[in-house]
């Protein structure tokens, strides 16, 4: 059972929204939100990333950087930049990448359905990163930007969003990235309480991307509530911002890996070892994207070679084992190259897809990098099933995107 509620979002005047919203706070570095907001004092990055606020180089887990963000928060509202609605709505959000829409329900989320595993991950999280995180959400009495769910599909909420994006959208903008972004508010009472009640048959949503993000937006409300002798379980800090996919809208693409030498071994005596446990081909020198599930492309020395993993090298009936960053992490990236912990080794380094193969042939052309490896992208059925078993995926395993766009929306924790 799957507990959400409407709410009063703030957000921008439609007239403003493209000089508000902005790329999430961990897909870019400061500079490049510095860079990104210079000359819009409108620029979510001022909340979102107030380091670029002061001098290049200040370290954005400074106190007066954290108070900086709940300064330009306020000062967003008095200008009117972010304004509050008058009741409570869902919102439908969709995004566009390369002629693919998909459609979201922005949804305020449970924190106890997180706490009790009906929130599902597949990832670990790392606590300093949560922690920075809760300061941000702590410190804001808000969640500034929504985390990004999945639910398994569901007829009558897919006949709402049919209806409901029928109608003209409160924003429609394609972003400097090239994505659209499309969003709709749900007006209707009765719609409002559909999605109510759908949500509540479900048995689990399960977090696509943004495991720290929500993390830190569920234990600021779980400290909330311990805090308060008169909790009662229905106050605004027992949510947090969400956005809600149907699983088969959705996409994952492709996270490789580069790595900066061979271990010692000379390429003819890596090729040896990997035949071992692979069926190789030689396909030339032009980027070659893996076929199927169990089929991995490896660039070295200028070449592209499909690698296709042997019968019995893998377990299809091991949500962990079947996948393909299983086997090459353990077949590949630890057996050959000793290379056991992906997190902290140095001498690996991963590249979403969205990024292209070339990017990989490029950097191993450059000397930078030894060689490449492609992977065939996890699927969303994949990703659910790991989920529902309690299972965590390897790490680097899953790349969404397009990102939710920060800034449409935002959830206050009072």
């Amino acid at each position: 059972m799957a507990k959400i509620k409407p709410f009063r979002g703030i957000r921008p005047p439609r007239h403003l929204v493209e000089e508000v919203a902005s790329r999430p706070y961990d897909v870019l570095n400061s500079e490049e939100a510095r860079a990104e907001a210079e000359g819009n004092p409108k620029s979510l990055y001022h909340i979102i990333k107030p380091e670029i606020d002061f001098e290049a180089g200040t370290d954005e887990h400074d106190a007066k950087v954290y108070d900086k963000a709940v300064e330009n928060f306020s000062a967003f509202q008095t200008n009117q930049w972010l304004v509050q609605d008058d009741k409570d709505h869902y919102y439908i959000y969709a995004q566009t990448m390369n002629g693919h829409t998909q459609y979201g329900i922005v949804i305020a989320a449970n924190v106890d359905d997180y706490l009790n595993s009906h929130i599902k991950k597949h990832e670990l999280t790392r606590r300093d990163k949560e922690e920075d995180r809760m300061k941000h959400v702590r410190i804001n009495n808000a969640n500034i930007e929504p985390v990004f769910f999945a639910f398994h599909d569901d007829p009558v909420l897919q006949d709402i969003i049919d209806k409901v994006t029928d109608e003209t959208p409160e924003y429609d903008f394609v972003a400097p990235d090239g994505f659209g972004h499309h969003f709709w508010v749900i007006e209707d009472q009765s719609i409002i309480d559909t999605i109510t009640e759908r949500f509540a048959q479900m048995k689990a949503l399960y977090i696509a991307d943004g495991h720290h993000r929500t993390a830190a937006a569920a234990l600021v409300g779980h400290e909330k509530a311990k805090a308060n002798p008169n909790h009662t379980g229905d106050e605004e800090y027992n949510y947090f911002l969400a956005v809600a996919f149907p699983a088969s809208h959705l996409n994952i693409i492709d996270y490789n890996r580069l790595v900066k030498d061979l271990n010692g071994l000379t390429t003819d005596e890596f090729l040896a070892k990997v035949a071992d446990n692979f069926d190789i081909e030689e396909v030339g020198n032009e980027p070659y994207r893996p076929k199927a599930l169990h089929n991995f492309a490896l660039y070295l020395d200028g070449k592209w070679y499909s690698l296709t993993a042997k019968e019995g090298r893998y377990d299809d009936n091991d949500p962990i084992g079947v996948l393909d960053v299983t086997i090459s992490s353990d077949l590949i990236l630890r057996d050959i190259l000793g290379i056991t912990d992906l997190r902290s080794d140095k001498r690996i380094d991963f590249v979403g897809g969205i990024r292209g193969l070339g990017e990989l042939q490029r950097r191993v052309d450059s000397g930078e990098m030894a060689l490449a490896l492609a992977l065939y992208p996890v699927s969303m059925d994949q990703l659910m099933a790991i989920a529902d078993t309690g299972n965590i995926m390897p790490p680097k395993t899953t790349w969404f995107e397009p990102k939710l766009r920060s800034g449409l929306v935002i959830h206050k924790l009072d």
